[in-house]
């Protein structure tokens, strides 16, 4: 967050983070990646796709509730789609 004079203000930026929830962060993070490799298995982008998949595999043991559900069910069919692509 910048003032009116262009400066940073710190205090404020801290303070903005440590309102996040860390969970909404997590889902967030999670869920654009999932996207990302969708899209590098898309664009046969295997190099790409399998960081994309390792990081959400990362994330997603970290993850409650429902939606947590939905991105471990979307990584195993990533992982699905990254195996059929790389037997092609």
């Amino acid at each position: 967050m910048a003032d009116e004079s262009g400066e940073i203000d710190v205090e404020a930026l801290q303070e903005q983070l440590a309102s996040f929830s860390v969970e909404q962060f997590l889902v967030s993070a999670a869920s654009t990646v999932a996207s990302l490799a969708y899209a590098k298995l898309e664009r046969n982008d295997l190099a790409d796709a399998r960081k994309a998949i390792d990081a959400l595999a990362a994330l997603v043991p970290l993850l409650e509730g429902e939606l947590a559900d939905d991105l471990a069910l979307a990584l195993t069919r990533l992982q699905i789609t990254y195996a059929q692509a790389c037997d092609t």
